[in-house]
């Protein structure tokens, strides 16, 4: 089945066609990091109109490029939520008005699985069951994966997100939007050992974390610090985060007796987070897998992909009617196996 994805849930629009038999073929994102840095984050009424502006042409150049047409479609699927409510709608009316105009399914995907099953797509899957870390700007999750539809929370941050430690760190420092991007390339030039952040709940018998206090501390370092600092305090701000993270991965993988981690969202890019996970898990004899750097950030091939397994593996669907709704709160729990 040859599918057309499309994610719009925040600041990104994601268009991409996936064939269940011979994987992705051609994807394609718009990012409006450009836009939204002038007002230091994302402004839902600007995203919404920046993906209605970028859907149709995005979606001509992905047909393009997988030399597919709109009718050799078989389903389209789009994120429902969670997200911007106003960013959301664009996308799922779009794809609904699309899937009935061809008289197709259109598939409604729920965010967080299109990401938790993004490493799916590299070339060294995992096979399931396997633990996943969700690590972006708006969630840190640690997930049981015992099958497609059957996701198991096991811990959570308790405050801010890793990614939303990072942006506000960033931004503590003058760095400009998205953050942590920004505060990961200064980090580069710090050195570690130069300043002593706190690792909040690193040796709880949880898996929850916190974030909040570890920003509060950089702050007071900033604030008594010169700007010739900040590399230091960014690497030791990094460093903090990645032994908290890794930690934590290590007490999942214990706890469930598995042997596999995944690693999802838009921190999994991170390179010491990545070097420091897989450093400690091969230690363990654990494996660590991660989506193709481009895939991790928001994208419509994850979504595509979710579609794709969903299908695959039998799951119920409709021909398009063209009424739909979106989910801007979607607990990822309320997803049914199959």
């Amino acid at each position: 089945m040859i599918i057309l994805g499309i994610e719009s849930s925040c600041d990104e629009t994601g268009l991409a066609v996936y064939d269940t038999q011979r994987g992705l073929l051609a994807d394609a994102l718009h990012s409006q990091v450009a836009m939204h840095d002038a007002y230091g984050g994302v402004v839902p009424e600007l995203a919404s109109r920046d993906h209605i502006r970028r859907i149709v042409p995005l979606a001509r150049q992905v047909l393009a490029e997988a030399n597919t047409s709109l009718t050799d479609l078989d389903a389209i699927a789009y994120t429902a939520g969670p997200g911007l409510a106003g960013a959301l709608l664009v996308g799922a009316s779009v794809a609904e008005s699309l899937a009935l105009a061809l008289n197709i399914p259109a598939l409604p995907i729920h965010h967080l699985e299109g990401h938790l099953l993004s490493p799916l797509l590299a070339e060294n899957p995992p096979s399931l069951p396997f633990i996943a870390l969700l690590v972006s700007g708006g969630h840190t999750q640690f997930m049981s994966i015992e099958a497609l539809g059957q996701y198991t929370l096991l811990g959570e941050t308790v405050d801010d997100a890793a990614g939303e430690a990072f942006d506000k760190t960033a931004k503590l420092m003058g760095l400009p939007y998205p953050g942590g991007p920004a505060l990961s390339k200064l980090a580069e030039k710090g050195q570690l050992g130069r300043f002593k952040l706190p690792r909040p709940m690193l040796h709880s018998d949880d898996l929850e974390m916190s974030f909040s206090g570890l920003k509060t501390a950089v702050s007071l370092l900033v604030r008594d610090a010169s700007v010739d600092d900040y590399p230091h305090i960014a690497i030791e701000f990094q460093e903090a985060v990645a032994d908290v993270l890794s930690s934590k991965a290590l007490s999942a993988l214990a706890k469930t007796g598995l042997s596999q981690l995944v690693v999802a969202g838009g921190v999994g890019a991170n390179q010491r987070l990545r070097a420091k996970l897989i450093e400690r898990c091969t230690q363990r004899g654990a494996q660590v897998f991660f989506p193709p750097l481009r895939l991790c950030t928001d994208n419509g091939a994850m979504i595509a992909h979710a579609a794709g397994l969903r299908l695959a593996a039998g799951a119920p669907f409709d021909i398009s009617t063209g009424s739909f709704n979106v989910q801007p709160r979607w607990d990822l729990a309320s997803l049914q196996p199959f």
